[in-house]
C-alpha cells in the first residue's frame, strides 16, 4: 500500500485520484477491466444476486465483469439514479438493455425494483476512488452509495461489500467521517484485499 500523499481533506485527494485515472491509456483501462472481471466475478456464487454498476469514463471497467456474472447465472442489479441522488435498481439484461441517462451514466431500461431491492444482494460492488487499510472507501462525494450502505444497515442486511479500484488506489489512509462505513474488500486488477470489519 502507498501512503496517502494528501491532507485530511477529501477534495484534493479526489482531484489527484481522478487525474491519475484520466492519465491511463485505453489499453491500460481495458487490461484492468478484464482482470477485474475475473477477480470480482469470483466473489459471486452462481445463482446469487449481485448489486453492481456500469462504469463510466475512466472508472475501473465493469463491462467484462457484468458479462461474466450473467454467464454464471448471477442475477445482477444495476442502479438507476433518482433526482434526489438516491438509487433505484433494475436487473441487468445485457448491454442492449442499457440506455444513456443523466450525468453520462448508462442505466438499465427494465422494471424498477425500488431502492430497497439492493437488500436482496449477497454481494454489493461499490464504485470508489480509493480504499484504505481499514476498509474505508472514498467515493466521489455525491452520497448515493452512502445512502445504499445506510439502507443495508437499517434493514439488517449483511451483504459482502467490495469496491473496484485500480492498484494504486489502495492507500494507507483516506480521510473519514463518522458516517463512512467500511467495506469488506477492495478488488484491484492484482487481486482481492480483504479487511476485518
Amino acid at each position: 500500500m502507498t501512503a496517502n500523499p494528501l491532507s485530511n481533506d477529501k477534495a484534493p485527494l479526489r482531484s489527484r485520484l481522478l487525474e491519475r485515472r484520466r492519465a491511463l491509456t485505453p489499453a491500460e483501462r481495458a487490461a484492468a477491466a478484464a482482470a477485474l472481471g475475473e477477480r470480482a466475478g469470483g466473489l459471486a456464487a452462481p445463482d446469487s444476486t449481485v448489486a453492481a454498476y456500469v462504469s463510466v469514463g475512466a472508472e475501473p471497467g465493469t463491462g467484462p465483469l457484468l458479462e461474466a456474472l450473467r454467464a454464471r447465472r448471477v442475477r445482477v442489479l444495476l442502479p438507476v439514479l433518482l433526482p434526489d441522488n438516491d438509487l433505484d435498481w433494475a436487473e441487468y439484461r445485457g448491454v442492449g438493455g442499457l440506455a444513456p441517462a443523466s450525468r453520462g451514466l448508462l442505466e438499465p431500461t427494465g422494471e424498477r425494483l425500488g431502492p430497497a431491492a439492493v437488500c436482496t444482494a449477497g454481494l454489493v460492488l461499490l464504485p470508489g476512488l480509493a480504499v484504505d487499510r481499514r476498509g474505508i472507501r472514498l467515493g466521489r462525494g455525491g452520497g448515493s452509495y452512502d445512502r445504499v450502505l445506510a439502507r443495508l444497515a437499517a434493514a439488517g442486511a449483511r451483504p459482502y461489500l467490495a469496491t473496484l479500484l485500480y492498484d494504486p488506489e489502495l492507500l494507507d489512509e483516506v480521510p473519514a467521517e463518522p458516517h463512512d462505513l467500511p467495506v469488506d474488500a477492495a478488488v484491484t486488477p492484482s487481486g482481492v484485499t480483504r479487511f476485518d470489519r
